[in-house]
């Protein structure tokens, strides 16, 4: 399940820090409010003996935003994505975002005006099937982060992809390919570097994986805001 959460800024622009750095400890304040084990034993435990949390974000974005150079600015019109394959998290995430009348995203207030649930259509049947990020994919080998084009790239991103299958209790995607990929981007999340790149992808996946991935995301720290699928 994907909330998109309509937003105006109470600035005129974030600091390129603060456009991933709140996300996390964002998700968790929902997740306390609404029900406060459930988001202690996320944030100790991960989900079903793993630890990985099934929670994806698409930080702040503004349509309709001037450009400027060094600066990532806002507009009246913005959004902010959550979403998590998970009903248990989806569901409080839902209602704790029904009470909110704005988000404290890092320095900045986003003013709530409205939100809506995306169920998602779902996937017509099993089989090929190209996903697109929004935000950069983030995967790492022996401590260094990779981008696509490097050695053990996909293998990495296929061993995500397995990984989040298993803890839902789904088909393993096969045959991932990188179809294109964006600029190398960096990001600094609690002063450490976040390193990746936006990526289309290409694979042969069960339609119930898809669906989750998409309210989960490709790669490392979703729950930070990274390889949120379009």
């Amino acid at each position: 399940m994907r909330l998109r959460v309509d937003v105006a800024s109470d600035a005129k622009s974030l600091a390129w820090d603060d456009l991933h750095g709140p996300a996390r400890g964002v998700v968790y304040g929902l997740l306390r409010e609404h029900d406060p084990v459930l988001a202690q034993s996320l944030h100790d435990d991960g989900w079903r003996g793993q630890p990985m949390k099934p929670v994806g974000v698409a930080c702040p974005r503004f349509r309709g935003a001037r450009r400027k150079k060094g600066v990532y600015t806002t507009s009246p019109e913005g959004s902010v994505w959550f979403a998590s394959p998970v009903p248990e998290i989806a569901s409080a995430l839902v209602a704790a975002l029904a009470r909110r009348t704005e988000i404290e995203w890092g320095a900045v207030k986003l003013r709530v005006r409205g939100f809506t649930v995306d169920i998602g259509d779902g996937i017509a049947a099993d089989g090929p099937v190209e996903v697109a990020t929004a935000t950069p994919v983030v995967v790492r080998h022996d401590g260094q982060d990779l981008l696509p084009g490097d050695d053990f790239y996909l293998e990495r991103v296929t061993h995500n992809l397995a990984h989040k299958a298993d803890v839902l209790g789904l088909p393993a995607p096969r045959g991932l390919r990188v179809l294109e990929s964006g600029p190398r981007r960096r990001f600094a999340v609690r002063g450490a570097p976040r390193i990746g790149a936006r990526v289309r992808l290409a694979m042969e996946a069960d339609a119930r994986f898809v669906d989750a991935l998409r309210s989960w995301g490709v790669g490392l720290d979703t729950i930070q805001g990274f390889g949120w699928v379009e």
